[in-house]
């Protein structure tokens, strides 16, 4: 018999493709109950206040709707989360514009809409804190005694000894903005309470068993009577991570008044864009001290987020993006101060890559500048200071894979022809007033999975089991969200097993059915999650064989079908569960914030091809190059599509999605006044792959998700300040701005 050939590695067409296209995948909005109601949430305008009392004006039947106060909540009035900080509902104080005080629920959803235009809220108005700046200047305490949500402290060897013997000390300011997930599909749940049995919930989301921590807590009922139920899910980056659980709360709430009618409630966009959490916004100073051969010998960092009015995952996005303030460097001296602070803004949350796209604008975007005041090649820089297996990171991690980023540089700039290309652009601009060409690349690195014990904490559980069809069910709670999660897990199940794809099944999410395999977040589905199905899958195989009911050389698709059904008359049932064990080489230091970060690091080079054009000042990108080694690649074309989407978004944070608030609110959160790349914005990409294979991973497969959108906007940048030859430190960065600048300077 022939052997069967590998899955991974294979682009093997999406589990739930078909279904996608043909329009039968059910979406929560696509989902209705009997004696259904539909929700809706009455909000705060003002960005601080006290809540003196609301009123129902005439006009509307009230007595035909559900109203739900913080005063009628059975449990506790908090978002179950990191920290306890977050109210579902408004007692007194209010944070933020868009804060819920009032939930209503009617079987017509056009009265709802009216209703809530009718509720009338008498607000004692308070002095807003609307920025960092204000923040930090703690003229008005919004949160605990400083307006500070988390800090970190890094340091690793002396740095107050550096400055003194650098032959050169070069300091930037760097700036981040918001940014907007906008996935396609808004938030939406559907919950449905029953006396008896508790609460059932189904939504879009990414994190099951976040949302049933939450609503344990705000219904006061035990896990086995809060079932979550994942329904598909039009996209995630972030964005519904920790704000479902908020969601999730009202709707079931709106049901246990409502006496277990099924509650609907689903935002529209402009509601959703505006309520929603958002990627923080940030501050980045460095001070950098290096040596006449351009090595690095100090840096002085300084990271600051905005996290909006409550501090939601504002904690780990800060330990991300602090964790990735240097690069992908190593650095003898280092000091990073790190500190998330609170203002009167909807909070700000998860957003692919995580804090690190903040702080990796930085660090490419200072690089550049230590370029050009040594003299020395910004290609070259980065050469003599890229991490090697053997170095020590900035948390004292030493470095025990293989790293090949000096190389990937070589091959980047080769395969875009930056060199050839950049001299070229320098002569064409000098002769043509209007069109500035130039190229810009970044060198940088993400951590797969959670950040230090946080695996260890998870302590996720997966694994395997067979049906009666003589097939295989994977079972985890990480959500399919447009990612491949579902083709990815079948190509590693087959592998393990010895058999085709099609005879892997992907149980959908749902806490009644699941273990808790931990959040569909951090670059960990494929490399965590994805290694305990593939144990679990392998002691399956051997439990078969050993038993007798399955050959230990060769079989076929049949008699793997035949061996299933006959093991499951004879025992019942089949299922392997893992349990995630932290490999003993890691050991992470929490209170002193040191040692190993990360199980391992995705690695990567990006190159961008820029045009500005000095009459409209819109600054584009023509040709993209994205050259990452992420250990094994599963499945090629859902890895190329899954870097060709963040470059997408990363060009859009560079250079076209602002979201702008009046008085705290979100005011352009529309897709009308809400810029981003139509199609015909998207540039050439060209997406290469070097396979360094991961020992913990399966098949050596690491973390790819968020790793695209942490290089994009600097090397984006960096071409529009080589073209320009001006210093750009702040994105997005829009016509306006360039505009402003290059009046200011005659540009050659």
């Amino acid at each position: 018999m022939k052997k069967k050939e590998k899955s991974v590695g294979t682009s093997l067409l999406r589990k739930e493709g078909a279904e996608k296209v043909k329009g039968t995948a059910k979406y929560v909005d696509d989902l209705s109950f009997p004696n259904m109601l539909y929700g809706t949430t009455v909000r705060s305008s003002c960005a601080r206040g006290r809540l003196i009392e609301y009123a129902f004006k005439q006009g509307i039947p009230w007595d035909e709707f559900v109203i739900v106060a913080a005063k009628d909540i059975p449990g506790k009035n908090i978002v179950t989360f990191i920290d306890i900080d977050q109210p579902y509902l408004v007692e007194s104080q209010i944070n933020h514009p868009e804060e819920a005080i009032l939930l209503l629920a009617h079987e017509d959803k056009s009265l709802l809409e009216e209703a809530r235009r009718l509720v009338e809220l008498r607000v004692e108005a308070m002095n807003p804190v609307l920025s960092i700046e204000e923040s930090l200047h703690q003229k008005e305490i919004i949160w605990g005694r400083d307006n500070v949500l988390k800090s970190y402290l890094v340091e690793k060897g002396d740095i107050d000894k550096v400055w003194n013997n650098a032959a050169f000390v070069v300091e930037g300011e760097y700036i981040t903005g918001l940014q907007e997930q906008l996935y396609i599909e808004n938030n939406g749940m559907i919950a449905k309470y029953d006396k008896k049995n508790g609460i059932t919930i189904w939504g879009s989301m990414q994190c099951p068993y976040y949302v049933q921590k939450a609503v344990m807590g705000l219904l006061d009922l035990p896990p086995e009577k809060v079932r979550i139920v994942q329904a598909e899910t039009g996209g995630g980056f972030g964005g519904k991570e920790d704000f479902p659980s908020l969601i999730a709360g009202h709707a079931a709430l709106l049901s246990w008044k409502a006496s277990g009618r099924p509650v609907k409630l689903i935002y529209d966009r402009a509601e959703d864009m505006a309520a929603t959490t958002k990627r923080h916004p940030s501050i980045t100073k460095h001070k950098t001290a290096i040596d006449r051969d351009g090595k690095l010998l100090g840096m002085d960092i300084d990271f600051v987020l905005d996290g909006g009015a409550y501090s939601t995952l504002s904690s780990v996005v800060l330990s991300r993006g602090l964790l990735h303030a240097t690069g992908p460097y190593y650095c003898p001296n280092v000091r990073i101060n790190a500190h998330a602070v609170a203002t009167n803004t909807p909070p700000n949350g998860a957003f692919r890559g995580f804090g690190a796209p903040q702080s990796v604008f930085a660090i490419e975007r200072h690089m550049e500048k230590i370029a050009k005041i040594s003299g020395i090649a910004s290609d070259e820089l980065r050469r003599r200071n890229v991490l090697k297996n053997g170095d020590m990171t900035a948390t004292k991690q030493v470095i025990r894979d293989d790293v090949h980023l000096d190389q990937m540089i070589n091959k980047a700039l080769k395969v875009s022809r930056f060199h050839e290309k950049k001299a070229q652009f320098e002569k064409e601009n000098r002769k043509n007033p209007s069109i500035k060409r130039g190229m810009g690349f970044s060198c940088f690195v993400h951590g797969a999975g959670f950040t230090g014990s946080g695996e260890k904490y998870l302590a996720s559980v997966a694994g395997v089991e067979l049906t009666k069809e003589g097939r295989v069910r994977v079972l985890a709670a990480n959500t399919e969200i447009g990612q491949g999660k579902n083709t990815i897990f079948s190509q590693i199940v087959a592998d393990a097993l010895s058999i085709d794809p099609d005879l892997i099944e992907v149980a959908q999410p749902d806490t009644a059915v699941v273990p808790n395999s931990g959040p569909t977040v951090a670059s960990r589905t494929t490399m965590i999650v994805g290694k305990l199905i593939e144990d679990s899958a392998k002691e399956l195989k051997l439990r078969l064989q050993e038993e007798g009911f399955l050959k230990r050389d060769q079989y076929s698709k049949s008699q793997f079908i035949s061996a299933c059904q006959s093991f499951l008359k004879k025992q019942k049932t089949l299922k392997i569960l893992k349990q995630y064990n932290i490999p003993p080489e890691i050991k992470w230091n929490e209170k002193l914030y040191e040692g190993d970060a990360y199980g391992t690091f995705a690695w990567a080079v990006y190159v961008a091809e820029v045009t500005v054009d000095l009459t409209t000042y819109q600054a584009k990108v023509d040709r993209f190059w994205a050259l990452q080694e992420i250990g094994k690649v599963v499945n090629p074309i859902l890895a190329e599509g899954q870097i060709e989407g963040g470059v997408v978004q990363g060009i859009g944070y560079a250079l076209y999605e602002k979201v702008r608030h009046k008085e705290g609110r979100v005011i352009n959160n529309q897709f009308a006044n809400y810029i981003v790349l139509t199609s015909a914005d998207v540039p050439e990409i060209k997406v290469l792959f070097e396979e360094v294979p991961y020992r913990h991973g399966p098949q050596g497969a690491k973390g790819i998700g968020e790793l695209p959108l942490d290089g994009t906007a600097p090397a984006v940048l960096n071409g529009v300040s080589q073209a320009l030859q001006i210093e750009f430190n702040e994105i997005p960065l829009l016509p306006e701005e360039i505009m402003k600048r290059s009046r200011s300077k005659v540009v050659r």
